[in-house]
This record gives C-alpha cells, structure tokens and sequence, in this order.
C-alpha cells in the first residue's frame, strides 16, 4: 500500500511529493513499512502545510529525492502495488521516477477507491476518511500524513479482501482485484459469480 504527501494535485503542473509511506502486507498483515519525508528542493504552500502539518523546515531537512526514490522502488519490487485513488500516486511515482531515469517494476495496480465503489455501492462518500469511519475503521495517526493514510488505505483493502473472501469463499489475489478494478460496475457481480464458480 502506497502513499504520497505531494505539493499540490498534479506532477504534470509541477507538484512534487513531499513523503511517502508505503506497507508491505503479507497475509492479511502489515509486515514491514517504508516512510520518509523527500527533500524535491521545492516551496511548501502554506495550504499544503495547513493540510497535512509538513512545513518547508521538515522538508528541507529530508533526505533528497534521489536518494529516497530508489530505495522506494527497491521496497516495492515487482509486487502489486496497492493506493486510495492509486492514479494519483501512480502518476507521481512514474513523474519522480522518470526524472532519476528510473522505472517502477510493480506488476499490479490495485486502487482501494475504485474497488470500495464496485464492492460496498451506494456510500456517500469514497473519500478515505469518510469510507474508513463507515467501515468503523480509525485513523491512528494523523490524517493526511503518508503513514496514516496508507495504514488506513491498508485497513480498508483488507476490509474489502475479507469480504470477497467471506463472500466467494476463496483466496483474493492482487490479480483478482486489479481485475475488478478494470471492470465497469455493471459487470462486477457477473464476473464475481464466475471466479466463484
């Protein structure tokens, strides 16, 4: 499970990540975790640091980039790779990367967003805070810090794994979920059904 801090909502307009925290789960485990704030040499806006309480201090201080970077992609391998509206982290995974000359390997894809919307339809809201406090589950640390929103991404995916476990009565594998998120939600029951079969 992956999460970036970043300064702003888009690489492309040149938004940078300002930490990461990203949770190797093993068997329905947390089992090991990567976290770090990143120095990108980049202004802080004070709405960022309102947000998410990382000030232009605490990044200067980080570690750079270039150090960071490729010891996160060392971490994840060529494993799935798991986020709350995963496009989001993606694009500033693959941004960082291509500026170091660099690729991700993970083989999978898997957005807890996308999958909350196709398994639990009809909430309110899918934002991470709003579906963790209708799944009854807490934020142990603070919202919008990389550690905590991926501890609850985690929590939330987990969730949704045990329910298609309790549901369908098998193992829930990364590929299975990736291919539900690729599926529109008209087509989730049908494709349910048969990996139940």
């Amino acid at each position: 499970m992956l999460d970036f801090e970043t300064t702003g909502l888009s690489p492309a307009q040149g938004a940078r990540i300002t930490e990461v925290a990203a949770l190797r789960i093993i068997d329905g485990r947390i089992v090991e975790r990567f976290v770090s704030l990143i120095n990108c040499e980049v202004y802080i806006p004070s709405d960022i640091t309102a947000l998410t309480g990382i000030t232009q201090a605490m990044v200067d201080s980080a570690p750079p980039v270039a150090k960071v970077l490729p010891e996160l992609l060392r971490f994840i391998g060529n494993d799935a790779l798991a986020a709350h509206n995963a496009s989001f982290d993606a694009k500033f995974l693959a941004a960082e990367s291509e500026r170091l000359a660099l690729q991700a390997a993970y083989s999978e894809l898997i957005c807890s967003l996308l999958l909350s919307r196709r398994l639990a339809p009809g909430l309110g809201s899918y934002s991470l805070s709003r579906l963790a406090a209708s799944l009854g589950i807490r934020f142990s640390g603070q919202a919008h810090r990389a550690e905590a929103d991926a501890e609850v991404s985690a929590q939330v995916l987990l969730h949704l794994c045990a329910q298609l476990q309790r549901r369908h009565g098998r193992q829930v594998e990364p590929a299975m979920l990736a291919a539900i998120n690729r599926l529109p939600a008209a087509k989730v029951p049908g494709f349910l059904q048969q990996q139940a079969a």
